[in-house]
């Protein structure tokens, strides 16, 4: 039985998207800002493929995922090709100096943790993680901004 959740969360930086889109589009870069995703490895053989490992108290997974479609400066949409079920995308929209950022994540519960935390309360917690680290990539921008001059 499946049991997908999905959230959708944007936030405008002050920053040019040309900034906002170099950092989304190296996934490596993704633990900076993203507090559960511990790492990413994009696979030297296959770009479009990269090795994500979450973590959060006593739980850890790992996923191998394939880009999607990856239009500069709009979209990146990915999908998980093995491991914790999971897709979604983040959209970037010019506004003229600053940057709207959307990102989607859609996730298969896993049946183990399904049935130990309910799916409305996790979905809570997920979504305001997923916002906190578009606050923080909102931060992390403008310090970068600043160290560059």
């Amino acid at each position: 039985m499946s049991n997908w959740l999905e959230h959708s969360v944007q936030v405008e930086v002050d920053a040019p998207i040309d900034l906002v889109w170099s950092l989304w589009s190296d996934l490596e870069q993704m633990p900076r800002w993203m507090k559960w995703i511990d790492s990413v490895q994009v696979l030297e053989n296959d770009p479009e493929l990269s090795r994500w490992k979450l973590v959060s108290s006593s739980f850890e997974f790992t996923w191998l995922s394939r880009i999607l479609k990856l239009v500069s400066h709009q979209i990146i949409q990915w999908e998980s090709v093995e491991g914790l079920p999971n897709r979604g995308a983040v959209r970037f929209y010019d506004r003229h100096g600053k940057s709207i950022v959307r990102l989607t994540i859609a996730y298969n519960i896993p049946s183990l943790l399904g049935q130990l935390i309910d799916s409305l309360f996790l979905g809570r917690i997920v979504e305001s993680t997923v916002r906190a680290d578009l606050e923080r990539f909102k931060e992390y921008t403008i310090k970068l901004q600043k160290s560059l001059g």
